[in-house]
């Protein structure tokens, strides 16, 4: 998609509601205990599930076919498919025909990933924002003639920093940022303006002991604080070498981290919101995928009515 119109964004707004589900884990499942905890996320009314892809896991766009078909009104949004999978018309025509098959719920979401895992690939990872770019401008400039959905698939892209958030404004309809604080949030809707989508990922614990809750937080962290995208992010912010080191400070993991009772959660999604997020993803972290799923029905009374 090239300059979306605000109707497309006001639409994906309308559709996804304010606050969702990042749930990527639920990817290690056999795909029918997928599909049962797709279909209980949507009964506790939560309004987009969201996922992510790397090279050992499912592929994104038949992983988003699966959540389609076992869900009946959320979006489905990858968070992120990555550019490296596949090229762009592959990726768009994919996001077609899933929004053309089940009734245009399917949100792209796209991204240069990390290193690592380009490398992996046999890709060069040398220059992610021009790749980027270039991933765009071939989706605009694409031709599909199969059945297609009412209204062009809508793209969306992890965005961190100001160049990418600039991109993300001009050629998107908006951005998913991952790993980040509500002052994140803030200075994106500035870069991206009214007229896009910020739909940024929050991280979840239930549980009020500050001990647990920061060693769980810290767990989940410890994979992100290896990749440089997001530790020159937290920089950026303010954060320090000590704040990024050691498995991350108590200060980082309070701010990266909302964990606590569900009303204590629910005021970390109320500054994503109030520093202007249209959307939040937020994503349980629990020793067992079940504990997940039952923070999220824990949450659902408190969250859905923000």
């Amino acid at each position: 998609m090239s300059d979306p119109t605000p109707g497309v964004v006001h639409a994906l707004r309308g559709r996804m509601g304010r606050v969702g589900v990042w749930l990527g884990s639920l990817g290690a499942l056999p795909a029918q205990q997928e599909r049962a905890a797709v279909a209980e996320i949507e009964r506790h009314g939560y309004g987009a599930i969201w996922f992510g892809e790397g090279p050992a896991n499912r592929e994104a766009l038949s992983h988003a076919a699966l959540l389609l078909q076992a869900s009946q009104r959320m979006t489905v949004a990858t968070g992120i498919a990555s550019i490296w999978a596949r090229d762009a018309t592959a990726a768009i025509n994919g996001a077609n025909t899933l929004n053309e098959g089940f009734g245009e719920r399917f949100l792209l979401g796209l991204g240069v990933s990390h290193a690592p895992a380009v490398n992996s690939r046999g890709h060069d990872y040398a220059r992610p924002l021009t790749a980027m770019r270039t991933y765009l401008e071939a989706i605009a400039a694409g031709t599909y003639h199969a059945p297609a959905p009412a209204e062009p698939s809508p793209v969306v892209i992890a965005a961190l920093g100001p160049k990418m958030l600039e991109l993300a404004r001009e050629r998107t309809a908006g951005a998913h940022p991952y790993f980040v604080p509500p002052e994140h949030t803030a200075r994106a809707r500035a870069a991206l303006g009214p007229d896009r989508l910020l739909a940024p990922e929050q991280v979840v614990v239930l549980e009020r002991d500050p001990a647990r809750a920061r060693e769980l937080g810290r767990r989940h962290m410890a994979l992100y604080l290896m990749l440089p995208n997001y530790v020159n992010n937290l920089h950026a912010l303010g954060y320090t070498e000590q704040d990024v080191s050691g498995g991350g400070s108590d200060r980082l993991v309070d701010a990266i981290v909302a964990w606590g009772e569900a009303d204590r959660i629910a005021e970390r999604v109320r500054e994503h919101l109030a520093a202007g997020a249209d959307h939040v993803a937020v994503q349980p972290y629990a020793d067992t995928e079940h504990e997940a799923l039952e923070q999220l029905k824990a949450l659902a009374p408190v969250l859905l009515g923000l």
